[in-house]
């Protein structure tokens, strides 16, 4: 799976020259990526001009300056001071889009690393002992007998080097972002309830002697994700379509591709996102536990029909 590049002809961030944008603050026009970006009432503004110190701020329009959103704790992307949610007893810390607080000096990574930590570890007990990947992997007559467990462990479970590194280097570039933007236990959730998906969906599908491994179905739903925080923050979308076409083209036209597991990432991660990105301040928690809910549930039912159609 191939990164995302930022799309050619795209002006840096004045802050990060390396760092192509298609959003520009709304008080001074400098070209700022998602690190520099401070939601405002209307668009994004740089921090400079958070803190009155833009070059389109004069004297006169401090005031304002003074009542914009401050900037998050570390520079976090996607992350603001908006005002309190209903429910929240008046707490003002900054938040991601998604609700979850940021807090200051806080590895916005954590989360990642140990996703790939734990895939490599299980990467590496597969090699020392070649039967543990028989022991995790999903395919339908297993699970039906009584084994529902592989449709969880699957997700952790690889075989070739290949395999794993382009999942592990895929789930770095898209995670580590989506992480920062969602914090870390929507995003737990986002990953682990995408993997459990794309592996119903191949078990609905697939022959039930078809053996079938891999984070792709969760690293799908995160690409999904990303594609839905973009669109609800008005980035360019050009980059995260090409992203999503070329490994779509990868699903359907390389051999050996279990494609059940990609496509049932890829739904489950995009209803989640919209439930996690698109709720109302004022029953967010409510609307995303509900959208969690539902797609779990979806999931379930899947299960349980192809278990009654193989027993």
């Amino acid at each position: 799976m191939d990164q995302a590049e930022a799309a050619p002809g795209l002006p840096g961030c004045y802050r990060h020259q390396g760092r192509g944008t298609g959003v520009r603050c709304t008080r001074c026009e400098r070209p700022i990526c998602p690190e520099c970006m401070v939601s405002a009432s209307v668009g994004f503004q740089c921090p400079d001009c958070v803190r009155g110190t833009g070059p389109a701020v004069s004297a006169g329009s401090h005031r304002a300056a003074a009542a914009a959103p401050a900037a998050a704790p570390g520079g976090a992307p996607w992350a603001a001071r908006s005002p309190s949610a209903p429910g929240r007893g008046g707490d003002s810390r900054p938040r991601t889009i998604a609700g979850a607080p940021v807090r200051q000096g806080q590895n916005q990574r954590l989360v990642t690393q140990i996703l790939i930590g734990i895939n490599i570890a299980v990467y590496l007990a597969v090699q020392m002992r070649g039967q543990t990947a028989g022991d995790l992997l999903l395919f339908g007559y297993g699970v039906a007998d009584g084994q529902p467990y592989r449709l969880f462990t699957s997700v952790f479970d690889h075989q070739e080097i290949f395999h794993i590194g382009f999942n592990m280097l895929s789930l770095w570039w898209i995670g580590a972002p989506l992480e920062a933007a969602l914090g870390r236990l929507r995003y737990t959730a986002l990953y682990l309830v995408s993997g459990l998906a794309g592996s119903a969906l191949t078990y609905l599908i697939a022959s039930p002697d078809q053996a079938s491994l891999g984070a792709s179905g969760a690293i799908f739903g995160l690409f999904a994700a990303t594609a839905v925080l973009v669109r609800r923050l008005r980035y360019d979308m050009r980059p995260v379509i090409a992203l999503l076409a070329i490994n779509l083209f990868i699903t359907f036209f390389w051999s050996g591709i279990a494609w059940q597991a990609h496509i049932g990432g890829l739904v489950a991660g995009a209803v989640l996102a919209v439930g996690l990105v698109h709720a109302p301040r004022a029953h967010r928690d409510l609307v995303q536990a509900a959208t969690f809910a539902g797609v779990l549930a979806a999931t379930v039912v899947v299960i349980l029909v192809r278990t009654a159609m193989l027993t």
